[in-house]
């Protein structure tokens, strides 16, 4: 049975979505959360096999989705965990872990984070912790929208106001190809696009080092 579902959202996902849209798009799995770790913000790293992707840092910063703080990490090459507002935690904590990376820019770790589909592994280490998060849907972000904008860094991704019961992840890139291709080349101060492409995911285990 899981096994369709997953297969059913997989194909969902590869499905293009026009770049104003802003869909929540979760499969349903049942098996229960790992345990979690404090939530306290820390410098991790990020590895997402099924991309190839290893070794990525990510650094964390009190502030808001892809402000310039948050845009200054991700131009040196790393990821960014903003912390401090909404929802947002940091790695294994109840609540969303919100990673950043640019897709077109600097090193482009995040280049091909669109196509992760449902049922990859995220994995981040910390200096005490491996962490492998499970992708259950894609979502995406208006920075044109204070709701979207609730949404993305709500404690339940895609739900402010729900009460968090379990680690989240989010790995958000910028959709800046899709909306170029669709005619929208808004951008803000720090040249983000209109439109975040994100990966969610739901921690399954955690194993201390």
């Amino acid at each position: 049975m899981r096994a369709a579902l997953t297969a059913l959202v997989a194909a969902i996902l590869l499905t293009p979505t026009p770049a104003h849209a802003a869909p929540v798009r979760e499969a349903t799995v049942a098996e229960p959360s790992a345990a979690t770790t404090d939530g306290r913000p820390r410098v991790a790293t990020l590895a997402i096999p099924a991309l190839g992707l290893s070794g990525l840092r990510v650094v964390p910063y009190a502030g808001t989705p892809d402000d310039g703080p948050g845009t200054a990490i991700q131009d040196r090459g790393s990821a960014a965990a903003p912390h401090g507002s909404g929802g947002l935690v940091g790695p294994g904590g109840v609540g969303n872990y919100l990673v950043t990376g640019h897709r077109s820019s600097s090193t482009a770790p995040f280049r091909a984070l669109p196509s992760l589909r449902v049922g990859a592994r995220i994995v981040v280490v910390t200096e005490s912790h491996r962490l492998v998060y499970e992708v259950v849907g894609t979502r995406r972000t208006s920075f044109r929208s204070e709701h979207s904008l609730r949404q993305q860094s709500a404690a339940v991704p895609g739900h402010p106001g729900r009460t968090a019961t379990r680690a989240m992840i989010t790995l958000s890139t910028c959709a800046t190809f899709e909306d170029h291709a669709a005619g929208n080349y808004w951008s803000d101060e720090f040249h983000n696009p209109e439109h975040r492409i994100e990966k969610i995911g739901v921690l399954r285990s955690v194993q201390r080092i």
